[in-house]
C-alpha cells in the first residue's frame, strides 16, 4: 500500500495503458480481420476481392485504390443491397487512416458478410506501401 501511495503517478499510467488494451480488444468484435495492404493485394489478386471505399466522393475521386467501390459511410446502411452478391466473397473495407473502415466493417459483418477485411492504417498505408492509385471518378 506504500508503495501505491508513493508512486501513484506510476500506478495511474500502468491502469490506464492496461485498460486502454483491453478497451481495443472488446471494442471491435466481429469487426473484421485487419489486413496489410500487401495481404490486401493478395486477397485482390488470389481471391478476387472486393474494394468498398467508405470516404467522401471528394476524397474517393481525389485518389483510391484501383477497382474500389465508393459507399460513403452515412450511406452504408442504405446501399448495402448492392453488394449483396458478394456476401461470401472477401471484402476489403478502405478508407484514409482505418478509423471510419472499422465502423463499416462492423455493419457489414453484422449485416451477414463472412470475410470483412479492414485495411490497417487505410489509403495513408497503402501510397506509403508505394501501391498503385487511381484518379477520377466514382465506380
Amino acid at each position: 500500500m506504500e508503495f501505491i501511495q508513493q508512486n501513484i503517478l506510476l500506478v495511474a499510467i500502468a491502469v490506464t495503458s492496461g485498460v486502454m488494451l483491453l478497451a481495443t480488444f472488446i471494442r471491435r468484435p466481429g469487426a473484421g480481420k485487419d489486413v496489410t495492404p500487401q495481404e490486401a493485394t493478395l486477397l485482390i489478386n488470389r481471391e478476387d476481392a472486393i474494394i468498398v471505399d467508405v470516404r467522401e466522393p471528394g476524397e474517393y475521386t481525389a485518389g483510391h485504390l484501383p477497382e474500389a467501390r465508393n459507399i460513403p459511410l452515412a450511406k452504408l446502411g442504405e446501399r448495402l443491397g448492392e453488394l449483396e452478391k458478394f456476401k461470401e466473397k472477401p471484402l476489403i473495407v478502405v478508407c484514409q487512416s482505418g478509423a471510419r473502415s472499422g465502423g463499416a466493417c462492423a455493419q457489414f459483418a453484422k449485416a451477414g458478410f463472412t470475410k470483412v477485411h479492414n485495411l490497417a492504417g487505410g489509403q495513408a498505408a497503402w501510397t506509403d506501401a508505394g501501391l498503385p492509385l487511381k484518379k477520377g471518378n466514382k465506380k
